[in-house]
């Protein structure tokens, strides 16, 4: 039997979850069993967990559905275990270095105790000195084992369920697990506290609870904040049956109205219902107000004399004298120009339209990438809906015909941002969007990510710089009801980069489709447009932007490569988007295509692709061709920019480090070698798992038709997926 059983939760985590896994496996003490709570076989975090249960028989994963919750995850892993003491993690959180040797010291010097408390640390997500909220009711406890009565502070509702290590056979002979839905720790830890009979306290961290941006799940507005009145209830009623004394039920009662009163006094927990929820609140107070119970003295006193005497009104009142103004000035718009300003005011004022959809893709580029994809779709699946694509005035003609657009900064710009009810975009609208009541966001992404993004680029201080402020990109993100991925790597690194409350489709990327649908005619019509001789190989050139360098440089002489690598290929060069308004940098075997509006285009005319580190290589993997890694400033880029993996320990294909290395993959073939087409393959199965053609249909039908995510079409297993074939080379 192994010393401890720790049960980890990961519903909405996957992001997280393996630097919670991570940090209990790497304890020095190894005598215990890691049960990961996963909500479906696959779901996100199965991904994850899957892995550590290969590599570690200590890991046993557990399986609870998304409808018991969190009490139903936590109530599952408590079945598995075996241990002998049971330590409840949330997916992220984690074990500081040591926790367990620590914990197991203690429990040897103080015996067999029912309860085990901790001190936790609660980290700010961003900016902030760390706090020890358990430090101050643990620093009066006595010294080695005691009895609760002997440490009335400690009632269990002040602390979270993951600041104790419980003696299993504790738990299991009692019959107590996690209640309810919501508020859970409240009554477990009041239930636990009530029948442990013997507890002990350990001052030192154990665990670092890491903060979500977007805050904890339960200070959302919900009609949920009605079951913290069940859990008062039950705790209460529990303590009366067994008739607590009064030095441990005053600061019980108090303790569990603390959590109350700050929930009736906060206007945007309780969206309705706020009357009723006070009213039940106070008849809870006044049938349990321990004998002779006198309330605090100031404004927190004035509220527990409200609630005792059910004055709703006057405590509406008081509630209201303590309000700002905050939230309105967050509102306003700020678009440039006074008269802007006021137009768009005037039209966020009228109603939303709900048939219009307005997209925009690369900041106004032109009519291109996911949305261009799902736009296309939608006038096929749902013809009713109004379209309009937002451009830039120099990218109006690249919108093709039929389509209709508004120029960013125009009259017309401002107004069907104001009334659309779907906003669809790859990149962030501009700051002074307003996100209305109604409104729904689309956030389609425009890549998987191999470089670190968002929230994640603050430790770079070269791309932190160009990014601007974080507080502002992460407002924009705030804006988002839906992000799309391509991959369950990008469903995880996007949670990490941009923590909010959006839901995570995994759908693929719309614009990823053709190459799942185009025929050879269709490639052919390409090759030609963008001048490919017949019968020549093409190899599309696209290196990545870099951070630390000005202006575009390829890194690679073109000219020399061509004549390296033999007259059977010419080269397509398609420059980071950035850079797309350079001059000319085409000429003989050399077709610059960086200002072809479709790199999906381009990627089809390309028999095969050389790239750095750009993402087109995970769009491009979906076309099973090859592909090869010019890797030669990588440490430099890995070090400046930040990344998510290592790609040279898992590269798409072939990799070469210098020119020659570059030029002689291509003429002794070893390019598209069995060796190259195995890492391909495995490249694959990681980054092409939901592009299968089908992925602007399941956006405009999810998203803008509002199917219900039964009824969408499912994901086409990779190895039924045909794609589209290359001009010159034959598919293995």
């Amino acid at each position: 039997m192994p010393r401890f059983s720790i049960v980890v939760p990961s519903h909405g985590v996957a992001g997280r979850l393996s630097q919670a896994l991570d940090s209990v496996l790497a304890q020095s003490f190894g005598d215990f069993e890691l049960i990961p709570v996963c909500d479906a076989p696959d779901a996100p975090a199965a991904d994850v967990v899957a892995g550590y249960a290969e590599r570690d028989s200590r890991v046993t994963p557990v399986h609870s559905p998304p409808s018991a919750g969190l009490p139903g995850a936590r109530n599952t892993g408590l079945k598995a275990a075996v241990g002998g003491h049971v330590l409840f993690l949330d997916g992220d959180d984690i074990l500081v270095p040591g926790a367990l040797a620590a914990l197991d010291a203690r429990l040897s010097a103080v015996g067999d105790v029912d309860v085990l408390y901790f001190e936790h640390e609660r980290t700010p997500w961003w900016e902030g000195e760390p706090t020890n909220p358990a430090a101050p009711l643990l620093a009066r406890t006595p010294k080695g084992a005691f009895s609760p009565d002997r440490a009335p502070q400690l009632t269990g509702v002040a602390l979270p369920a993951w600041s104790a290590v419980y003696r299993r056979a504790f738990l299991t002979e009692r019959d107590l697990a996690f209640p309810g839905d919501h508020f859970t720790d409240v009554g477990f830890g009041g239930l636990v506290a009530l029948r442990a009979e013997r507890v002990a306290a350990l001052r030192a961290v154990v665990v670092r609870h890491l903060l979500r941006r977007q805050g904890n799940r339960l200070g959302l507005p919900g009609e949920h904040h009605a079951e913290l009145l069940d859990q008062t209830e039950l705790v209460l009623t529990r303590a009366a049956e067994q008739d607590l004394p009064a030095d441990r039920l005053k600061p019980l009662f108090e303790q569990l109205f603390a959590a109350v009163l700050k929930t009736a006094a906060h206007p945007r927990r309780l969206t309705s219902e706020r009357r009723a929820f006070f009213r039940r609140a106070s008849a809870l107070y006044r049938r349990h107000r321990p004998a002779g119970y006198r309330a605090p003295g100031g404004s927190v006193g004035v509220q527990h004399r409200l609630l005792a005497s059910g004055s709703y009104a006057a405590f509406r009142t008081l509630r209201a004298a303590h309000r700002t103004a905050s939230r309105a000035a967050a509102l306003l718009p700020r678009p440039r120009g006074l008269r802007t300003r006021l137009r768009y005011a005037a039209a966020l004022r009228l109603p939303l339209d709900r048939n219009l959809v307005v997209y925009c893709a690369y900041w106004g580029r032109g009519y291109a990438c996911n949305p261009a994809a799902i736009h296309a779709k939608a006038r096929l699946l749902a013809p009713q809906l109004r379209s309009v694509f937002l451009v830039e005035p120099e990218a109006v003609g690249s919108v093709p015909p039929g389509v209709e657009h508004a120029v960013i900064g125009s009259r017309k710009y401002w107004q069907v941002l104001a009334r659309a009810k779907y906003l669809v975009n790859n990149a962030n609208f501009a700051d002074a969007v307003v996100k209305r009541p109604g409104s729904v966001h689309l956030q389609t992404q425009h890549g998987t990510p191999l470089k670190t993004m968002g929230a994640d680029q603050a430790t770079y201080p070269v791309v932190a710089a160009a990014t601007g402020s974080f507080a502002k990109l992460l407002a924009r993100v705030d804006r988002w009801d839906y992000n799309l991925t391509s991959n369950r790597h990008s469903t995880e690194m996007w949670e990490r980069a941009f923590p909010s409350a959006h839901e995570t489709l995994e759908y693929g990327y719309p614009r990823n489709d053709v190459y799942c649908t185009a025929s050879a005619d269709d490639v052919a019509r390409v090759r030609k447009a963008l001048g490919v001789p017949d019968g020549k190989k093409a190899l599309l050139y696209a290196p990545t932007h870099r951070d630390y360098a000005t202006g575009f440089e390829t890194g690679l002489d073109l000219a020399e490569f061509c004549e390296a690598i033999g007259d059977d290929y010419v080269v397509l060069l398609r420059a980071h988007y950035f850079y797309d308004q350079g001059p000319g940098r085409g000429g003989g075997r050399i077709i610059d295509v960086t200002g072809h509006r479709s790199s999906e285009d381009v990627c089809l005319a390309a028999d095969a692709l050389i790239t750095d580190y750009s993402s087109i290589m995970f769009d491009y993997a979906n076309l099973d061709r090859p592909i090869v890694a010019y890797a030669d400033d990588w440490d430099v880029y890995r070090e400046t920019r930040g990344v998510y993996f290592d790609l040279m320990e898992l590269p798409p294909g072939r990799v070469a480090r210098t020119p020659e290395e570059l030029a002689a993959v291509f003429r002794d073939g070893s390019y598209a070698d069995e060796t190259a087409t195995s890492l391909r393959a495995a490249f694959r199965e990681r980054f092409c798992q939901f592009d299968d053609g089908r992925a602007a249909e399941r956006v405009v039908r999810r998203v803008l038709l509002g199917e219900p995510p039964e009824s969408i079409p499912p994901v086409i297993p990779l190895a039924e997926r045909v794609p589209a074939p290359a001009a010159t080379l034959v598919r293995s």
